[in-house]
C-alpha cells in the first residue's frame, strides 16, 4: 500500500502492507502445492484430484513475521507520542478491543480498500465466489490456530467487536469457519477520515445547542470518571439536553444528539439505537437523547438498549427516572432553569460577536430552551435577509415566537398582536395598572427566582390578571396591547372547546390547555372567564359536587401554572373568592366618561376614512353613553354606509348608525340623547 502524508492513515496502510505481505506469502505458498493454479472453474467443483490431496496431511503455513508488526507498532507509539491521533487505536481503546480485534476488523476491511485483495481472497477461499475473508481465513492469514477458543470467541455473539456493531459476521447457517466477515460502510468511512454519519439516523438525529449550567462541570468529571448512564431531568424543554451537550463538551467528547420522539414512531427503533451507539464508539463521543419517557412509552425494548450501550448516555426528560427503563443505574442529576441572565448571554452568543441593540430587552422576558434561542436567532436573521435589512430586536421577538408549538392553536385562536399603546383610550389608572402587568411578566424570572420572592409550595412563576368591566370596554383589546409589548402572541381560549356536559371533561380540556401553554411564550385570554371560573356552591346533589370538583381543579391549576393569563369577565362578582386571592393583578374597565368618548369618537373617525365637514363629535360625546366597543361598532356601519354612498361619512350617516347599534343593544331612541338630529331618522 501507498505511504500517506496523514499519520492516521499512513498507519492504517502500513497495517493493510503488513497483511498485503502475508497474503502473498500465502497464495505463494499455497500456488506451490496446487496442481492446477489456472483453473478457471476454481470453487465451482471438485476433481479427484483435489479429493485426493485433501486427504494428505496438511502443509503448515509459513509463520507471520512478527519483526514487523512490531516495527508497526513502535511507529504508532511515535507518532501519538507527538500527538497524532490515530482512528484505529483510539477505537480500540474504546470499544475495549484486543491486538486480534484490530487484526480481525483490518483483514475484513481489506476488499473495501483495494479490489485486488477480492480475488485473492477468492482464490484462498478456494471459492471465486466467497471474495471476502471468512473467519477461517481471516485466523490463518493472522497466523492463529483455528481451533483456538479464544479466537473464535472474538467473532462470536457479544464479543466487543460484533457487539458493538464494527464487525458483521454473515451467514450464519454455515459452520464458523466458513462464516464471511464484512465491514459495515460507515466503519470504512471513518478509518479513512470520514465524518458523515450513517444514513439509518438521518431522520432521528438531531442538532445540539451547549448550556454550561453550573451542574455540567461536574457531569463532565463523573463521565470521566466512567459512569455510563446519565439521567438529567428538565422542567423547562431542552435546557437538560443542552446542559448535557455541555458536559459532554467539557469532557472532550462529540455529540451524538437523538431525537426520541422521532425515533419512537419508527417500526424498529432497536436498529437507529446500535447505530446511534457504533457512531458514539467511532468518533469517542457521546449519545444526548430525549425525551426520554417518548421511547419508554413507545419502544420500552429500544430504550433498554439504548442505556446498556457502552458509550456514555446522557437521557434527558421531564419525567422522574423510572427504574424499569434499565438494568444499569444511572447518575441523576437536574438542569437549572436559565435565569434572566443566562438567557441574555445564551441570545449574545447565538447572535455572535456583531449582536443586535437592544436585544437583552426585547428577549429577556422569553423563557426558551439554549436550542429555542438558537433557531429563534436564525429565523430572525431569515426574516431579516427577507427585508435586506439588518436583525432588530423586533426580528428577535418574531425569532422567538416562531419557536412556539402548534398544539395550543387546536385549543384556542392564536392573535397576533396589531395594536399598541397609543390605540388604547383609556382612564390613566387602567394604562398604569395595564403598563405594571407588563413589567409584571418582563421581569418574574428575577424577582420570583433570583430574589426567591415566591419560594416553596410548589407554586408556578406564571402572572394571573383579571380583567373586569362592560362589554366594549377594553378589555381584550387591552390583554392584545400587553402581549403585543411583550412581543408575545395572544392566544383565546374558546370555551366551546373547555366546558363539556360530561363528568370530569371540562378539566381533561382545561389541563390540556393548561399543559400547551406552558410550553409556549404567550398571553393565554380567558374570555367570559365567569363561566369556568365561578364561585362554588353549597353541595345540595351530585351536579353541585361535580361543580365544586371542577372549581377546586382549577384553582390547583393555576398555583402552578407559569404563563401569562388574563381572565376578562364582565361579572366580577361571579368569581369565586379562592381566584381573586390568587390573582396578581385586578384591572377594572369602567364605562368611558365624556372625554374618553370623545377621544374614541376622534380615534375611530380618523384617516384614511374620509369624513365630512359636518360631523359633531362632542355632540355624540356628549348626548350617547357607548362604550369604546360600540362606538368602533358605529364607526364601522357608518363606513360602509358612505361606502355604498360613494361619498365621505357624514353626521346623517353616523345617526343612523348610531340608531341600528341603539336597535342591537335593545335600547330606546329618546329625544333628549338624538336631539336635533331625532327627525333624520324618521
Amino acid at each position: 500500500m501507498r505511504e500517506d502524508p496523514d499519520p492516521d492513515r499512513a498507519d492504517l496502510f502500513r497495517r493493510v502492507g503488513v497483511l498485503e505481505d502475508r497474503i502473498r506469502a500465502l497464495v505463494a505458498h499455497r500456488r506451490s502445492d496446487d496442481p492446477a493454479p489456472d483453473d478457471p472453474f476454481r470453487g465451482l467443483y471438485l476433481s479427484e484430484e483435489a479429493v485426493d490431496r485433501l486427504l494428505l496431511p496438511r502443509v503448515p503455513d509459513p509463520a507471520p513475521d512478527t519483526a514487523v508488526v512490531d516495527d508497526v507498532e513502535r511507529a504508532a507509539d511515535a507518532a501519538e507520542a507527538q500527538g497524532a491521533v490515530l482512528r484505529l487505536r483510539r477505537l480500540a481503546r474504546d470499544a475495549s478491543l484486543t491486538r486480534l480485534d484490530e487484526h480481525l476488523l483490518l483483514v475484513a476491511l481489506l476488499p473495501d480498500l483495494d479490489a485486488r485483495f477480492e480475488r485473492l481472497i477468492g482464490y484462498l477461499n478456494d471459492d471465486v465466489t466467497r471474495r471476502r475473508a471468512s473467519v477461517g481465513l481471516a485466523l490463518e492469514i493472522l497466523g492463529v490456530p483455528p481451533t483456538s477458543v479464544e479466537a473464535r470467541e472474538r467473532v462470536g455473539d457479544g464479543a466487543p467487536l460484533v457487539e458493538s456493531g464494527l464487525l458483521w459476521v454473515e451467514d450464519g447457517d454455515r459452520p464458523l469457519l466458513t462464516r464471511a466477515l464484512r465491514v459495515p460502510d460507515r466503519v470504512t468511512a471513518h478509518l479513512l477520515g470520514g465524518t458523515a454519519p450513517d444514513p439509518v439516523l438521518a431522520d432521528v438525529l438531531c442538532r445540539r445547542v451547549a448550556y454550561d449550567a453550573y451542574p455540567a462541570a461536574a457531569l463532565a468529571d463523573a463521565i470521566g470518571a466512567g459512569h455510563r448512564l446519565v439521567h438529567v431531568r428538565e422542567r423547562v424543554a431542552g435546557t437538560g439536553a443542552a446542559m448535557a451537550t455541555a458536559a459532554l463538551v467539557r469532557a472532550g467528547r462529540p455529540t451524538v444528539g437523538l431525537d426520541l420522539g422521532r425515533l419512537a414512531s419508527q417500526p424498529d427503533a432497536g436498529l437507529p439505537v446500535r447505530v446511534a451507539g457504533r457512531e458514539a464508539l467511532l468518533i469517542g463521543g457521546g449519545i444526548v437523547a430525549g425525551p426520554v419517557e417518548a421511547l419508554a412509552s413507545a419502544a420500552p425494548a429500544a430504550l433498554r438498549r439504548l442505556a446498556a450501550l457502552p458509550v456514555p448516555v446522557l437521557l434527558v426528560g421531564a419525567a422522574t427516572w423510572d427504574p424499569d427503563w434499565s438494568d444499569v443505574v444511572p447518575l441523576l442529576c437536574e438542569a437549572p432553569v436559565p435565569g434572566p441572565d443566562e438567557r441574555i448571554a445564551l441570545w449574545h452568543q447565538a447572535l455572535g460577536p456583531v449582536g443586535v441593540e437592544g436585544a437583552a430587552t426585547a428577549t429577556e422576558h422569553f423563557v426558551l430552551s439554549p436550542h429555542q434561542i438558537d433557531r429563534a436567532v436564525r429565523a430572525a436573521r431569515a426574516a431579516a435577509a427577507l427585508t435586506g435589512g439588518t436583525v432588530t430586536p423586533d426580528h428577535l421577538r418574531r425569532g422567538a415566537r416562531s419557536q412556539n408549538a402548534a398544539g395550543l392553536e387546536r385549543l384556542a385562536r392564536r392573535i397576533e398582536p396589531e395594536v399598541g399603546w397609543d390605540d388604547l383610550v383609556l382612564p390613566p389608572v387602567v394604562l398604569r395598572q395595564l403598563t405594571e402587568l407588563a413589567a409584571r411578566a418582563r421581569h418574574r424570572d428575577r424577582v420570583l427566582t433570583e430574589w426567591r420572592m415566591r419560594p416553596g409550595g410548589g407554586r408556578g412563576r406564571g402572572i394571573t390578571a383579571l380583567f373586569a368591566g362592560d362589554s366594549g370596554t377594553g378589555k381584550t383589546m387591552s390583554a392584545e396591547v400587553v402581549a403585543g409589548a411583550l412581543g408575545l402572541d395572544l392566544y383565546t381560549v374558546d370555551l366551546a372547546t373547555v366546558v363539556d356536559k360530561y363528568v370530569g371533561e371540562t378539566e381533561k380540556n382545561l389541563e390540556r390547555i393548561f399543559s400547551e401553554a406552558s410550553g409556549v411564550n404567550a398571553v393565554l385570554l380567558f374570555d367570559e372567564a365567569d363561566a369556568i371560573f365561578g364561585k362554588r356552591s353549597e353541595v345540595r346533589d351530585a351536579h353541585d359536587r361535580y361543580a365544586n370538583i371542577e372549581s377546586a381543579f382549577l384553582l390547583q391549576r393555576m398555583e402552578t401554572f407559569d404563563g401569562l393569563a388574563v381572565l376578562a369577565t364582565n361579572l366580577r362578582a361571579n368569581l369565586d373568592e379562592a381566584f381573586t386571592r390568587r390573582l396578581d393583578a385586578i384591572i377594572d374597565f369602567p364605562t368611558p366618561d365624556v372625554d374618553l368618548r370623545l377621544a374614541l369618537w376622534q380615534r375611530c373617525l380618523a384617516a384614511p376614512l374620509p369624513v365630512a365637514g359636518d360631523l359633531d363629535l362632542d355632540y355624540c360625546a356628549q348626548a350617547f353613553e357607548l362604550s369604546g366597543g360600540n362606538i368602533r361598532s358605529v364607526a364601522i356601519t357608518a363606513a360602509y354606509l358612505a361606502a355604498e354612498a360613494g361619498a365621505p361619512v357624514d353626521m346623517g350617516m353616523v345617526i343612523a348608525a348610531v340608531h341600528e347599534e341603539y336597535r342591537k343593544l335593545g335600547r330606546l331612541v329618546l329625544e333628549r340623547e338624538f336631539g336635533p338630529y331625532l327627525a333624520q331618522l324618521r
